[in-house]
């Protein structure tokens, strides 16, 4: 056993995107920063979330594209090639290494620590590494908490001895189950109902409420349970799990009773239905937190019940936007933030300004990685008619462009725009379709420009491209305010 004290200007809680970023843009900003990491660097997303699961996604979208495709068709008859799939994932997550990370971050000279931190009162993170040393970390500046979620089981009787699978489970397993229950009806729940279904399991999704994705238009759900449907996928909605049980040994498969009175039975049971704060053991107490609770921040990023504003929170924690771009984006921002707080600059907060969080409220861009693909940014019609703002709401059949039948035999699509009644501006598109993920970029710039209609007739989308949406939606609320 060793002891050892370190001081730095920043120090980060948590290796993940959120928490690299974070580190890497303090340190751009002449601040010393150390990170700290009980697991892999890169967190969930490089092993266990985005990386695996779309890299499972890929071989199912691709086949399902080129069986649209006359000529195609005949070429991706029968089953995937389950080991290249398996390889393939395993190659997307470095094979569950993380020294190209360990290299990434001594090119931006960010120190590593490798073990458990836990605060221990004000600008003091304790780490106990895998070797049994203690260290102790002081910041002269800033704690980051960058720690993500982890599955939010619910409270269900025999859960726990049934070993259910999570996302990790999900996208690092080794064989295909012949029956998988999914439990959830989000993006977890419906990507992994996509994949395994196409690798070969019989896939039953519990759904507790009407219907799928409903933080989305409610169209997009619609067609990826009629998607999924179409693959073979067992959608059951209305129905949550009363009870689970092997009941005979721990090999053996699961029975699983539903709040109807029915009973089905898997080889797998997924739980997908949200995640918690991964804060239940970092110190949260030591600082006057409890610990397991999401860490709510003010604008720019600072834990609001800290009021000397030594202590930020960065990505999921702080259940501002749950993705990893945007948990990048906020780790961005922070350091811009920590940096000119540092050197004792104002900071720029004006809407869209160097040190405005403005994406996490106006602008947040999502893609589902399902067949079909499901993209959206800004607001949605509910949201829209949650704020009481006029909105102008403008569909289109993607499945009417040149470009969507050269893209694919039988197209199905939608694309939908909301324009701000008063101020002709876009807040919010949503496209579901095939091929559509390629198109976020440009409704994401739509958005944060505050483009207006008259604008956007000046930007021409190429012929024949399914890109050409954004033209057949501007006629569509031109010919209708006739």
């Amino acid at each position: 056993m060793s002891d050892s004290s370190r001081t730095y200007d920043v120090v980060v809680l948590g290796a993940g995107p959120a928490g690299e970023n974070l580190a890497e843009r303090t340190s751009a900003a002449g601040l010393t920063s150390v990170i700290v990491e009980n697991e892999l660097l890169g967190g969930e997303c490089s092993f266990w979330a985005c990386e695996p699961s779309k890299a499972l996604l890929r071989p199912v979208v691709a086949r399902a594209d080129a069986r649209r495709i006359p000529g195609l068709r005949r070429a991706v008859e029968g089953p995937l090639d389950i080991p290249a799939v398996f390889a393939y994932r395993d190659k997307m997550s470095a094979n569950w290494q993380d020294e190209n990370q360990v290299d990434w971050l001594n090119s931006v000279s960010v120190d590593l620590v490798r073990g458990h931190g836990r605060l221990d009162g004000p600008r003091q993170v304790v780490v106990q590494t895998p070797d049994g040393d203690t260290v102790r970390l002081t910041a002269r500046h800033v704690v980051g908490v960058c720690t993500g979620t982890v599955t939010a089981f619910p409270n269900l009787p025999g859960l726990e001895s049934v070993r259910p699978w999570t996302n990790r489970e999900a996208t690092a397993a080794r064989s295909v189950p012949d029956r998988l229950a999914v439990v959830g009806g989000g993006v977890v729940a419906v990507e992994m109902a996509t994949a395994w279904q196409a690798l070969g399991s019989q896939v039953t999704l519990l759904v507790r409420g009407s219907g799928l994705l409903h933080r989305m238009e409610p169209f997009a759900g619609e067609m990826v349970a009629a998607s999924l449907e179409e693959a073979g996928v067992d959608l059951r909605f209305g129905v949550t799990v009363s009870e689970v049980a092997r009941q005979n040994g721990p090999d053996s498969p699961v029975q699983i009773t539903l709040s109807t009175g029915d009973s089905l039975t898997a080889d797998e049971i997924l739980i997908a239905t949200g995640r918690s704060p991964h804060t239940a053991d970092i110190g949260l107490e030591t600082v006057g937190l409890t610990p397991g609770d999401w860490l709510v921040v003010d604008d720019t990023y600072r834990v609001s019940a800290i009021t000397e504003g030594w202590l930020y929170s960065v990505g999921d924690v702080n259940h501002r936007a749950l993705m990893t771009h945007q948990g990048k984006y906020q780790a961005r921002i922070a350091g811009a933030i920590i940096g000119a707080r540092a050197q004792g600059k104002p900071l720029d907060i004006g809407k869209w300004g160097a040190h405005a969080s403005t994406a996490d409220i106006k602008a947040v861009p999502q893609v589902i990685f399902t067949d079909p693909d499901v993209v959206s940014v800004g607001l949605t019609t509910p949201e829209a008619e949650h704020t009481g703002r006029p909105v102008d709401v403008v569909d289109y059949d993607l499945a009417h462009l040149a470009g969507s039948a050269q893209y694919a035999e039988g197209y199905r699509g939608k694309a939908r725009m909301l324009i701000d009644a008063d101020h002709g501006t876009v807040l919010g598109v949503t496209f579901v379709g095939p091929g559509v993920q390629e198109l976020l970029y440009s409704a994401t710039v739509a958005v944060t420009t505050e483009a207006t209609v008259e604008q956007l007739w000046h930007a021409v989308p190429a012929f024949p491209t399914i890109s050409e949406v954004w033209l057949r939606l501007l006629e569509t609320y031109r010919d209708r305010a006739k």
